[in-house]
């Protein structure tokens, strides 16, 4: 399977990416607020414009398969900062900081909507994202806690994510809406993230790790299990042969698409054009890594723009 890569969008490619920190000349939220109404302008003159699609390194491809899938016309655009991968050891603020600049990329290519997917980030970013960026349409990652307090019949959930995410307002804010009168057990997998960045989802270690996690909820009577990072669903299937079964596992990413589809269609930003979308991927880390694991994960070989990181910025690679 091979995804075209497009060129920048027309009205765009003028605005500076990479600046010097100290001569920066968007970094102020006045001027990215302004460039995010440029980008609106463009978009009610070019109704073709990008979903942007970001994650720490290769989790959010997860997402970008379910999106794909539901809004086969749309143009997408993929972000992975391998640079910085795994986020869920850095700080609320390192986290914010990386989001705006990956925002501020996103935008600069044109995009129309940006989807954060990665469940550390959206904890740490996607309130302060949706209060500096007021005209931009952001969707993020919420654990599934309700569909899964929903549908256990122990009253038992296991929820597998990162520390950052289980230490962020949105994960307590969705337990205390949702999971009362449900026993919510919470597992971090250290080292799992690092595995999927490899491809590795069936070595003994990634079995290990998932065993260390797994095996005890089972023997507490979790039967559903919650997706908290949008690494994991690429090892539902190792996940399913340790389990034997016997826990429903709830992946995140179809309902994040849906909302993807609900939020594009309250904007009037749906693309109306028969023609199949495009994608363009990028990485602030090996490129050639990235595409390897690309067509590991979801079947896709196509060109990896490289990214690095420039103050707070980020520029590409020619």
């Amino acid at each position: 399977m091979t995804d075209p890569i497009g060129t920048s969008l027309p009205g765009i490619t003028n605005i500076p990416i990479g600046d010097d920190p100290s001569e920066n000349r968007y970094s102020s939220s006045k001027l990215a607020q302004a460039r995010a109404k440029i980008t609106r302008m463009q978009t009610a003159s070019h109704p073709h414009q990008p979903i942007g699609v970001y994650d720490s390194g290769v989790g959010g491809l997860s997402v970008l398969r379910a999106i794909r899938t539901a809004l086969p016309h749309e143009d997408l655009l993929y972000l992975g900062d391998q640079a910085n991968v795994p986020y869920g050891e850095r700080s609320l603020e390192e986290l914010r900081e990386l989001a705006r600049g990956v925002t501020r990329f996103m935008l600069a290519q044109g995009a129309e909507l940006i989807v954060i997917a990665c469940n550390t980030a959206s904890a740490a970013a996607l309130k302060t994202l949706r209060q500096e960026y007021p005209e931009v349409p952001f969707v993020g990652m919420e654990p599934a806690v309700k569909p899964a307090a929903e549908q256990t019949h122990s009253g038992k959930v296991g929820v597998l994510a990162t520390p950052s995410t289980f230490q962020g307002e949105l994960y307590a804010s969705v337990v205390e809406r949702f999971a009362s009168g449900v026993e919510i057990y919470q597992e971090t997998c250290p080292g799992l993230v690092s595995q999927i960045e490899k491809g590795w989802l069936e070595t003994p270690k990634t079995r290990q790790i998932l065993e260390a996690a797994l095996l005890p909820l089972m023997a507490r009577g979790v039967d559903t299990l919650v997706m908290g990072c949008t690494h994991f669903p690429f090892v539902i299937p190792l996940i399913e042969q340790i389990t034997e079964g016997n826990a429903r596992v709830i992946d995140p990413a179809p309902a994040v698409a849906r909302q993807t589809q609900r939020v594009l269609d309250e904007h009037g930003l749906l693309n109306p054009q028969p023609a199949a979308g495009t994608t363009h991927y990028y990485t602030t880390g090996d490129p050639a890594k990235f595409a390897r694991v690309l067509s590991r994960l979801i079947g896709v070989h196509a060109p990896i723009q490289a990214l690095r990181w420039q103050g707070k910025d980020l520029t590409p690679i020619e």
